[in-house]
């Protein structure tokens, strides 16, 4: 089941069915939450991930282990902001895509 088809069953807001923007309007929707099943290709280059980020935990000194680790968290944040910059460019294309598709300009009907 999609992340979309697990928001739409949950509903904070009322009735039994709700459109898509009064589940959005609730909060059910929340893109950030939501996991798909991980590829071969991303749980590979996780596991690698995992496995560099424990050896060298492992061989650096304790100060060196503390400055790795704020890169690390450094990173994350980075990264966050980096996925929802791309969500929020994403979802403005898509809204263009969509009002495109209904409003034509500058041509006579």
């Amino acid at each position: 089941m999609s992340c979309l088809s697990k928001s739409l069953i949950k509903v904070k807001g009322g009735g039994d069915t709700v459109s898509f923007i009064e589940d959005f309007y609730y909060g059910n929707i929340e893109p950030q939450e939501c996991t798909t099943e991980l590829t071969k290709k991303v749980k590979k280059s996780l596991n690698e991930l995992s496995g560099k980020e424990e050896h060298l935990t492992s061989i650096l000194a304790d100060k060196e282990q503390e400055l790795f680790a704020d890169y690390v968290a450094t990173y994350i944040k980075f990264s966050s902001l980096c996925n929802a910059n791309s969500f929020t460019v994403g979802f403005r294309l898509g809204a263009r895509f969509t009002y495109d598709t209904f409003i034509e300009k500058g041509k006579d009907k």
